[in-house]
C-alpha cells in the first residue's frame, strides 16, 4: 500500500479551527481536516520529493496519501485522550503523526454486550493486519463512541483493552512459522537449526507490547463500526502546537 501520515489532533485547537471528530471523521466534507492533510502532502511532495516514480514507490498506494487528518472526540471518550497518555497536559494542543500503511480497516460488532466479548472480536480483527502469521508494529485503533460505551460499561481501562488484545492475538510460535504453503516468521531467525521445541510452544502476540496499540475515540454517535490503521517501520511522533493565534 505504501506508508502515509495519519494525523491526529488533540486539545483546544480542535474546536478553534473547526476539525471534525464526529460523523464521518475519517472522511470528506470538513475543510480543516482536508486542508491539514493536503498541506502535509504538498510539503512531502514539493520539498521532500515524494513523487510517484521517484522516492514515492508504493506498490498500490492509498487514498491516505491525499489526506488523512482528524481530531479525537475527547469529550465523548470515557478515557484519557491520547495526548494526555503521552505526557501532555489536558489543555495542550497536540498533533500526533502516525505512519499508516494500511486501513482504515473496518471492525464491526453490533451484538457484543460486554467489554470482553467486544474487545475479543476487535482484537481478532487486528490479528489480520499485514500478515496474519507475522507480528506487526504500531497500530492506530479508532474506537467509535458506541463501542467505547460498551467497553466502559464494564469499566475497562485502555490498559485492560490493550492487554486483552495481546492475549487474543497470541498463538504458539509453531503457528506463526513460514511453511511451504504459507509465509510467516522464518525459522532461520532462531539459528541454523531453527527454534527449539520449547520456543515452538511459546506464545507470541501480534503486538510487541501494549503501548504499540494507540487508542482514540472518534466517529458518529450511532453505529458500531470502529477501525484500525496498520503502522510501518517508524513510530508515531507527538508534538505540542505552539503560538496558537
Amino acid at each position: 500500500m505504501g506508508a502515509a501520515p495519519a494525523i491526529v489532533v488533540n486539545g483546544p485547537i480542535r474546536h478553534h479551527i473547526g476539525m471534525n471528530m464526529q460523523l464521518g471523521a475519517l472522511g470528506q466534507g470538513t475543510r480543516a481536516n482536508a486542508s491539514i492533510g493536503r498541506a502535509v502532502r504538498l510539503v512531502m511532495r514539493n520539498v521532500g520529493g515524494a513523487k510517484p516514480g521517484g522516492t514515492e514507490r508504493s506498490t498500490l498506494g492509498t487514498p491516505m496519501k491525499y489526506t488523512l487528518s482528524f481530531a479525537e472526540w475527547e469529550e465523548r471518550s470515557p478515557w484519557e485522550p491520547m495526548h494526555v497518555e503521552k505526557g501532555f497536559d489536558p489543555d495542550d494542543s497536540v498533533v500526533t503523526v502516525f505512519p499508516a500503511t494500511s486501513g482504515p480497516q473496518l471492525m464491526v460488532d453490533q451484538t457484543a454486550r460486554t467489554a470482553r466479548a467486544l474487545t475479543g472480536i476487535l482484537g481478532l480483527t487486528m490479528a489480520a493486519v499485514g500478515n496474519p502469521r507475522t507480528p506487526t508494529g504500531h497500530v492506530l485503533f479508532v474506537v467509535c463512541p458506541e463501542h467505547a460505551d460498551t467497553i466502559w460499561r464494564d469499566r475497562w481501562t485502555k490498559q485492560q483493552v490493550r492487554d486483552y488484545i495481546l492475549e487474543v492475538t497470541s498463538m504458539p510460535l509453531r503457528d506463526r512459522l513460514a511453511t511451504p504453503d504459507a509465509s510467516g516468521i522464518e525459522p532461520s531467525q532462531f539459528g541454523p537449526d531453527g527454534p527449539t521445541e520449547e520456543q515452538l510452544d511459546k506464545l507470541y502476540s501480534k503486538f510487541r507490547a501494549p503501548e504499540f496499540i494507540h487508542m482514540v475515540v472518534a466517529g458518529s454517535e450511532a453505529g458500531k463500526f470502529s477501525a484500525v490503521l496498520g503502522g510501518w517501520a517508524s513510530s508515531p511522533v507527538s508534538r505540542k502546537i505552539e503560538n496558537i493565534p
